[in-house]
Parts: C-alpha cells; structure tokens; sequence
C-alpha cells in the first residue's frame, strides 16, 4: 500500500492565514508549512485578487492541517479536535489560549474565535473512564460532567473516594 498521509482541512475564509499563525504559535514544536496565494484564475472562479491567500499548509506537533480561504461556513461540535495532555500545567495552556476570543463548553470543550472546537483532555481520564461499571469510574465520571475546564487532582480525588 502506498505512503497514505491523512490531514484536516479547516475552511476558515479569509481568516484562514490569521488562524494558522495562532495555532502554531500555541502548540509546541509546530510550524507553517507552506503558503498558497490566488493567481488570476482566483479572480474569475472566486472572485479573488491575484496574491489572496488561498491555503495555508500547517504543522500541529507532528499532525498536518490546513487552513482554506474558502466557504467560511459554521463548525459545529459534531466534530473536535482533541488534545492529550499529561499534566495540568498543559491543560491550562491549551485551555486559556483556545479560549482567548472563544468561549468555554463543558467537560473540557471548548470553541475557539474561528469556531473550531477542541477537547482539551488529559490522558488519565481514559484509564479512570474506561470501566464504566466501576464505582470509582462512576465518581469520576460525574465529577467530570460537573466541570467546564478539566481539573485532573479533582477527577483523581473523585476517582480514589476522596
């Protein structure tokens, strides 16, 4: 099987430049990769100036995405991007960047000012979360659904009966 590459396409309109440059400068290790700008054929087909941006091409620590100057039509939760974090020192920078000019959801979501959402998520809710028939699980579950940013001590204090 050929070297298959999967990304994500954000169409963010004429903000799509704007919003590369603001995820890159949040996530550690990332960076632009690639600019593409309207020619004259941009001005016929989408009535745009030659030297438009058209896409920016992006790399999010390690995952690639780009940023489309194309419809600008409304992002819904239905899809999320998720970030794994190990610590609460992580947590809080993800959450208090995404949410500068966005808004907070619940149980560590959250909506950026282009309206992409995010989860912001530490890896240890998976193991806490992963038996649902267990009562620790339960607690932990519960305390979770109580929280709009995820407090990971909290979750592991409702996890362990505490």
């Amino acid at each position: 099987m050929p070297n298959i590459d999967v990304g994500v396409c954000l169409s963010l309109g004429e903000r799509c430049e704007e919003a590369a440059e603001f995820y890159v400068a949040i996530f550690p290790g990332s960076r632009i990769v690639s600019r593409s700008r309207y020619g004259e054929a941009g001005r016929e087909m989408h009535q745009q100036r030659p030297g438009t941006i058209l896409a920016v091409e992006f790399d999010l620590s390690g995952r690639r995405f780009m940023a489309l100057n194309g419809p600008k039509d409304r992002f819904n939760q239905a899809i999320s991007l998720q970030i794994h974090c190990d610590t609460q020192e992580e947590v809080d920078h993800f959450w208090e960047r995404l949410t500068a000019g966005g808004k907070p959801i619940a149980c560590g979501w959250l909506e950026d000012r282009y309206g992409v959402s995010w989860q912001v998520v530490p890896r240890v809710m998976g193991d806490m979360l992963s038996d649902f028939t267990s009562p620790a699980s339960q607690r932990a579950f519960v305390a979770m659904m109580g929280m709009v940013k995820i407090d990971i001590a909290a979750i592991k204090r409702a996890y362990a009966g505490a």
